[in-house]
């Protein structure tokens, strides 16, 4: 991404990004294939209202929430089996993470790291490098790892390292890759989606009823304005036979 004297007027500047190691979020954040994870501010955390029917989906979920905010318990014992402790707490973590990215705080946290690429890039040619964001395909947890969304092509890939496959996308949700772009639409690539694959033998083009021809093409030529966004959807919504000949 080219750099943006603005930037200023497009994020809330955060002078810096790394976790503090001294911190259970710090230290979590900084972890091998932790790096999609914004730092969430205590602050948030410490809102009961943020944290809302989240003790359902959580064992543990007092130990796990002190574990996290580095509080020890009032009468200074904690569960003998630590592990499973940590466990519940990287859970909770990552279940307040999907709330606190659709914050104004936390979406202009991504927006950052957005900015310099730390989600990588759409490994589609014709995508020309586009960055990309996290996101899942549900928002409940245990159903599928994070994937990762491509604004220029519109499609999801698994990421291309192995240290990510563990983290699950309910982590980021549904509805956080939307609304990133409607919050920061700057940050929509500008790329025309119109260049796309042609198989080729000899030179020659590989018609499409060939079993090795090019399969649903269409799905990615975006319409170039909102008349012709219309004129589809009316086209694909008429009954077959009902198109008007005269």
């Amino acid at each position: 991404m080219e750099e943006n004297t603005d930037d200023s007027e497009l994020y809330e500047s955060q002078s810096d990004l790394s976790p503090d190691m001294d911190t259970w979020i710090g230290a979590f954040c900084a972890l091998s294939g932790h790096e999609y994870f914004a730092e969430i501010a205590e602050d948030f955390i410490e809102d009961d209202f943020n944290l809302t029917g989240l003790s359902a989906f959580v064992p543990h979920y007092k130990e796990a929430l002190e574990m996290i905010l580095d509080v020890e318990p009032e009468d200074g014992t904690r569960t003998p089996d630590v592990m499973l402790i940590e466990n519940s707490a990287e859970l909770l973590y990552g279940l307040i993470h999907q709330r606190y990215i659709l914050s104004r705080q936390g979406i202009q946290q991504m927006a950052e790291k957005y900015d310099l690429g730390h989600f990588g890039h759409c490994p589609r040619v014709f995508c020309s490098s586009t960055l990309v964001l996290p996101v899942g395909r549900y928002d409940t947890p245990g159903n599928e790892n994070v994937k990762l969304f491509c604004p220029s092509c519109g499609d999801i890939y698994t990421p291309p390292n192995s240290r990510f496959q563990d983290i699950d996308g309910a982590y980021f949700g549904t509805t956080f890759a939307n609304l990133f772009f409607e919050s920061f639409p700057d940050l929509v690539p500008k790329i025309k989606q119109t260049k796309l694959y042609q198989p080729k033998i000899y030179g020659f083009k590989v018609s499409e009823r060939a079993k090795t021809g090019p399969r649903m093409s269409w799905l990615r030529m975006k319409p170039d304005s909102a008349e012709d966004l219309s004129n589809f959807q009316r086209l694909s919504s008429s009954p077959a036979g009902s198109v008007n000949m005269e």
